[in-house]
Order: structure tokens, then C-alpha cells, then sequence
């Protein structure tokens, strides 16, 4: 399973829904629809600034992390920025690659 982070931004009606259910209630919201494809929840953080909240979630394949932003995005409430995470492994095996590049121009 890969890692992923989603970046989340309350809208107008999302907000509306955070006051009614609180923190925790939308925890246990968002929880169950990343379990409903096949993910966990590792990560559940709220913030100040460009993004309300961060979700990191533990996926099985690219087209989970991608029914979750489409589908959450659409409802409405949020919209969503998704990041894939990658572990020091990931580099190490990304650098052990033999890569051919040429240069534009060369």
C-alpha cells in the first residue's frame, strides 16, 4: 500500500457541518470513507492556514486515492489536494535506477 496526503479546505457548507458534528465527528466520518476503499486512516490533523485539514491515508492502489478526491471534492464540502507520500526506501530504490536522459539541445 502507498501513502497518501490529502489537503483539505473547508467550504461555506463544510464548515456548516463541522459546527454541527464536531472535530471528532468528522474524524469518524472521514475514517470510514477511506476504509470504504480498502485504506486506513493514519493521520487526521486540523490546521491553520491554506488547508484546514490533513489527512495521511495508508491505500492500496492510485485509483483509491483518486475515488476518494473526486468523490469527496464533489459532495461539496471540501476541496482536495492529494499528495503521494513516499518512504526513504522509495528514494533509495528510485536512486538504484539506471536512468537515460539527454538533455534538450544536446
Amino acid at each position: 500500500m502507498a501513502k497518501y496526503m490529502f489537503r483539505t479546505s473547508y467550504t461555506q457548507s463544510g464548515l456548516k457541518g463541522l459546527l454541527a458534528e464536531g472535530g471528532t465527528g468528522r474524524e469518524a466520518a472521514l475514517r470510514s470513507t477511506v476504509e470504504s476503499v480498502g485504506g486506513t486512516l493514519e493521520g487526521f490533523y486540523y490546521a491553520f492556514g491554506d488547508c484546514d485539514l490533513f489527512l495521511i491515508a495508508d491505500l492500496p492502489e492510485e485509483a483509491a486515492a483518486t475515488a476518494l478526491s473526486l468523490n469527496i471534492a464533489a459532495a461539496g464540502a471540501l476541496t482536495v489536494q492529494v499528495t503521494v507520500l513516499l518512504t526513504a526506501e522509495n528514494i533509495d530504490e528510485a536512486v538504484a535506477k539506471s536512468v537515460s536522459y539527454r538533455l534538450p539541445g544536446a
